[in-house]
């Protein structure tokens, strides 16, 4: 009976250290939490704004001490989950998102609390891309259509469920809705399987860069009824207007959409030093970003705990950003 209790015992060890943890063959220690060498990182599809910025940046922050593997995902929630289930360290995500996750709704059975921010880093647009062929112009035009609506468990989703009802659609019955990433998004576009797509990321967004090249494309209109009720019924929206520097097809002024926040989240089990070093040298090496990526020039330090919501900074953040008098 001794030898049983002391193997179910053990085998609960093991997994309180593997829960919502690091990968711990690539750490060291580092105070009281361990040095993670080897930071796993989610993004998102790898046509996608999050994939090509998180390269860009996890190549400029790495050290002689660790290094970020950057991996393509499905991802805000893929990412998320990861975290939790200790096959990733670091992430992207979508401020929304990443709420859901602390709040346990959207996708969520539970809270996720495993994860804490480094920062927010760049304006992400909520984009509807349709075919000129479609005659879409607005969002009330999808009723009927063909559209997706983002991979399954993204943030793309809820933010495309959230502008639907908006616009009183519903996404199981008022749209023929298929789930896909930007690049497959981009070829059902151009092959005419879909009318539309959502799109959530920076712009210009590589894939609907590369689509306009080939396809006549709009950006449609949510209309301001649309833009003020998500405003007024989700807060962390902001009003974006399209111009051209989002995409040459785009007249300024042409239409408007809303924008949530890419922030950067860390699993808590990194230690205080090593969230620190990460996040001072995230801020610091900004040009450098903005030279090795265009959204490296949206970065803000004066934003970067604005808008995350109820996930709490990481200390290690925290510890930076009031040495630099962002907060308190």
């Amino acid at each position: 009976m001794k030898k049983i209790l002391a193997v179910l015992l053990a085998a609960l060890m093991l997994f309180s250290l593997a829960a919502c943890g690091g990968n711990t063959d690539d750490t060291n220690k580092d105070g009281d939490n361990e040095l993670i060498t080897n930071i796993v990182t989610g993004t998102g599809g790898n046509t996608g704004t999050y994939y090509a910025f998180t390269t860009a940046v996890g190549t400029l922050l790495g050290t002689d001490d660790y290094k970020f593997t950057v991996q393509s995902t499905g991802g805000s929630q893929a990412n998320i989950e990861m975290i939790e289930d200790g096959e990733a360290q670091f992430a992207i995500v979508q401020n929304d998102v990443m709420n859901y996750a602390y709040e346990g709704t959207n996708g969520f059975t539970a809270p996720v609390t495993c994860f804490s921010a480094i920062g927010c880093v760049y304006a992400e647009v909520c984009q509807v891309i349709a075919t000129k062929s479609s005659g879409i112009k607005t969002i009330a035009d999808l009723k009927g259509k063909n559209v997706a609506v983002g991979d399954a468990g993204s943030g793309v989703y809820y933010n495309a469920t959230q502008i639907l009802a908006a616009a009183g659609l519903d996404i199981n019955t008022d749209i023929n809705a298929t789930a896909a990433s930007f690049g497959d998004s981009a070829t059902l576009l151009k092959d005419g399987a879909i009318d539309a797509a959502f799109i959530t990321a920076g712009t210009p967004t590589p894939a609907v860069s590369d689509l306009a090249t080939s396809t006549d494309i709009v950006a449609v209109d949510l209309g301001e009824d649309v833009i003020n009720k998500l405003m007024a019924d989700y807060p962390f929206y902001a009003k974006h207007e399209y111009t051209s520097d989002d995409y040459d097809f785009i007249t300024d002024g042409e239409a408007t959409t809303v924008a949530i926040m890419a922030t950067f989240i860390a699993t808590n089990d990194m230690s205080e030093d090593q969230a620190y070093e990460i996040t001072k040298n995230l801020w610091e090496k900004q040009e450098e970003i903005a030279t090795a990526h265009a959204k490296g020039k949206e970065m803000s330090k004066d934003a970067a705990a604005a808008a995350i919501g109820k996930v709490p900074l990481h200390p290690g953040a925290a510890k930076y950003y009031k040495e630099i008098g962002v907060i308190a």
